[in-house]
C-alpha cells in the first residue's frame, strides 16, 4: 500500500551542498513524492513531528477524518508525523503517520537516505506495508525552545521554500507582498506555520 500523505507544497529546488554529517538528521522541510505538499519535520520533546508546512492548493481541510470533529480543520499545519522516536543503534524513528486521503493512522518509520531524501514506510496492523521517499527542499532545523530538552538552543522556524535556480533568499511570488521581518516568536509572514513544536496539535500532546 502506497502511502501518500496529503499536504501541499511544490517547491521547486532543493539542497544539495549539506554536508554529510548532516545526512542522518530528519529535520526541516520535505517535498512528498507525489508533489502536493511539504512536510516540515522538527524534533519536539525528545521526538520527532511532522506537519504539513505548505500546500499546492490553499485551503485544505482534513475531510476524510472519522471525526466529524475533525472534518473542518485545515490541513496546513496539520500533524502527519506523530511522535516518533529514534530506534536504538539506527537512523530510524519510528511511531505514527496519519494520512488525511483515509483519516486513518498507520505505524510507520522515518529513515533519512543521505542528505537529501527521507523514506517514509508505514503498515496497516503489521501487514499491507508501503511507502514512498520525500526529497529535501529546507535545510535541517536546530532544537526549538519549544523543546525542554533545548536548553538554551535558538529559535528556528525552518527555512521558507526557495525559488528554482536561486542559491540565497525565498524569492517573492510577482505582486506578492515583501515578507516582514518577525518578532520574536511570532511567524514570518512568508511562513504560515513557524515552529511546528509550538503548534497546539504537537504541543498539546508533548505536555
Amino acid at each position: 500500500m502506497r502511502l501518500a500523505l496529503y499536504t501541499g507544497i511544490i517547491l521547486a529546488g532543493g539542497y544539495t551542498c549539506l554536508t554529510p554529517a548532516l545526512a542522518a538528521d530528519p529535520t526541516g522541510d520535505w517535498r512528498v513524492a507525489d508533489g502536493v505538499a511539504n512536510i516540515r519535520v522538527a524534533q519536539c520533546n525528545g521526538s520527532m513531528w511532522g506537519a504539513v508546512s505548505w500546500e499546492k492548493q490553499p485551503g485544505g481541510r482534513d475531510e476524510n477524518n472519522p471525526d466529524a470533529s475533525k472534518k473542518n480543520r485545515p490541513t496546513l499545519g496539520m500533524a502527519t508525523l506523530i511522535d516518533m522516536k529514534k530506534k536504538p543503534g539506527v537512523d530510524q524513528w519510528e511511531g505514527q503517520v496519519y494520512n488525511a486521503k483515509d483519516g486513518q493512522l498507520y505505524s510507520a518509520t522515518i529513515t533519512p537516505a543521505g542528505s537529501d531524501q527521507l523514506e517514509i514506510k508505514g503498515c496497516v496492523m503489521g501487514f499491507l506495508c508501503g511507502g514512498e521517499t520525500w526529497t529535501r527542499v529546507g535545510p535541517p532545523i536546530p532544537l526549538s525552545p519549544a523543546n525542554a530538552m533545548a536548553k538554551g538552543a535558538p529559535k528556528s522556524s525552518g527555512a521558507a521554500p526557495k525559488a528554482q535556480g536561486t542559491t540565497g533568499a525565498t524569492a517573492p511570488a510577482p505582486g506578492s507582498p515583501k515578507p516582514t521581518a518577525a518578532k520574536p516568536g511570532q511567524k514570518n509572514a512568508a511562513d504560515a506555520v513557524g515552529d511546528i513544536c509550538l503548534l497546539p496539535e504537537i504541543a498539546g500532546f508533548a505536555h
